[in-house]
């Protein structure tokens, strides 16, 4: 098992990085939250891993901080929920936002999440109550280490569009999510964070 990775930062594209490691390059997914916080490429990072493996794929997963792996390595148990809803999950809140909705059956703010419907919302909060419980209610811990300003893409509208499609978003809500947050951000991570803001505060 892979459980954690030191290299260069040398490709970023949500949900997708690849680290340079010794001149092995592992690729991983990743969610936005961890995104938020990574360096420039060109920049040493270190991320806690995940390995999924599936009859068809091994899947390296990527995160900034362990307590959000551990809630990742929660969710994929719960029935119904795939690793891709689980980065979905992960993208549009912090771990402590979503102990919060577990802990206080908020089904409502959970439906708003890309491909979570009242079922399995419903499901989260039951399967969920004790696991968010054991991981503590602590906010998200940072893990990346690095520094240097944030590359500048060659299109960060495509960018955030692409992402929030990868997440489950339908393209003409994901394009039209962020053509309302377009002239209040400059980079692909802040226009995501801002639509998947807009998109939980409706």
């Amino acid at each position: 098992m892979i459980g954690r990775l030191r290299g260069v930062l040398i490709h970023k594209q949500p949900p997708h990085l690849m680290l340079d490691v010794q001149g092995v390059g592992y690729e991983l997914e990743a969610p936005l939250s961890t995104f938020y916080d990574l360096p420039a490429e060109g920049v040493e990072v270190t991320l806690h891993t995940h390995l999924h493996v599936r009859e068809d794929a091994h899947v390296l997963y990527g995160f900034a901080g362990a307590q959000e792996r551990a809630l990742f390595r929660s969710l994929i148990r719960v029935n119904g929920v795939g690793a891709k809803m689980a980065l979905a999950i992960l993208s549009g809140m912090t771990t402590e936002a979503f102990s919060r909705c577990v802990m206080d059956n908020d089904i409502t703010q959970l439906t708003r999440l890309p491909g979570i419907g009242r079922k399995t919302a419903e499901r989260l909060v039951i399967e969920m109550r004790d696991r968010v419980a054991a991981l503590g209610e602590g906010a998200f811990l940072p893990g990346v280490t690095g520094g240097g300003a944030p590359a500048r893409p060659a299109d960060p509208v495509s960018d955030a569009v692409a992402a929030l499609i990868s997440l489950g978003y339908k393209p003409q809500e994901a394009s039209r999510l962020v053509s309302l947050v377009e002239e209040e951000a400059r980079t692909s991570e802040e226009l995501i964070r801002l639509a998947l803001k807009s998109t939980l505060n409706k």
